[in-house]
């Protein structure tokens, strides 16, 4: 199905709206790092929260809720709001929770905005390099206002892939099992920690290729975006699986890696 432009205007509207939440979210996250401790887990004992995901969460929910009353809002840490105007926002509000708890780089905000066709909007800030990358549906992906475009051609052989593991052990079995296929016929692999980081890196030229399953909406709904619109195809990790993963390359690189993982 076709897609269906946003009314005038709405789209640069809510890709604002996204820009300002996600920075003020990144600044109180950078506030309250030095103290922090863990507060809860989540899928494992391997998850964290943090109270400042939750904080950052409240943050972002309440500034668009505000702005935008009638949407639906769908959050990692459980915020669940129903909406009537055929808007979606999904929200990360510290994407990289072990990364920012160890005190490390490797995490973000991401916030996306989504109607029938998907994803409208997309944003993700990395408050630590003071980065914020952005896109809207049709307009291209930017980076501090600077047009973004993946690597090509590049092939899987010259390839530097990123990715990312479940904190499930049954799946880590499964993931590794892949990556020591893969591994051999690459250039190198790095796992940041972040997935909506990693397919910025992807859109930035940083990486070639993202690879990743059992991945939630909000891990990729504003990434996911960005780097289509510098160019990238996104598809499911494996035709018809059902685990959510994702492959993200060039349209080139992207036809090898997927034969690679199919074979």
């Amino acid at each position: 199905m076709a897609s269906v432009p946003a009314p005038d205007g709405l789209a640069d509207s809510l890709v604002d709206i996204a820009v300002t939440t996600a920075q003020a979210a990144g600044r109180l996250l950078l506030d309250r790092q030095p103290g922090i401790s863990q507060a809860a887990t989540k899928s494992s004992p391997t998850d964290p929260v943090t109270e400042a995901d939750r904080a950052a969460e409240r943050l972002v929910v309440g500034a668009i809720s505000a702005i935008r009353p009638g949407d639906e809002i769908f959050a990692e840490e459980g915020t669940r709001v129903a909406g009537s105007t055929g808007l979606r926002w999904v929200i990360d509000p510290l994407d990289g929770t072990v990364n920012y708890l160890y005190r490390r780089t490797g995490w973000a905000v991401s916030i996306a905005v989504e109607d029938d066709d998907g994803a409208l909007a997309g944003v993700v800030v990395d408050p630590l390099h003071n980065e914020t990358f952005s896109a809207v549906r049709g307009n291209g992906a930017y980076l501090n206002g600077e047009r973004l475009r993946v690597n090509q051609p590049v092939s899987a052989a010259m390839a530097l892939l990123g990715t990312g593991f479940s904190y499930q052990r049954e799946s880590r079995h499964r993931q590794g099992d892949l990556l020591a296929r893969l591994l051999p016929l690459v250039r190198d692999v790095r796992r940041s920690g972040t997935c909506a980081g990693d397919l910025c890196a992807v859109a930035a030229g940083r990486l070639d290729a993202f690879l990743e399953d059992e991945l939630s909406p909000w891990d990729w709904a504003a990434g996911a975006l960005i780097a289509r619109e510098a160019g990238a195809i996104v598809t499911p990790l494996r035709e018809g699986a059902d685990n959510h993963g994702l492959l993200v390359a060039a349209p080139a690189l992207h036809r090898e890696l997927a034969r690679l993982i199919d074979g």
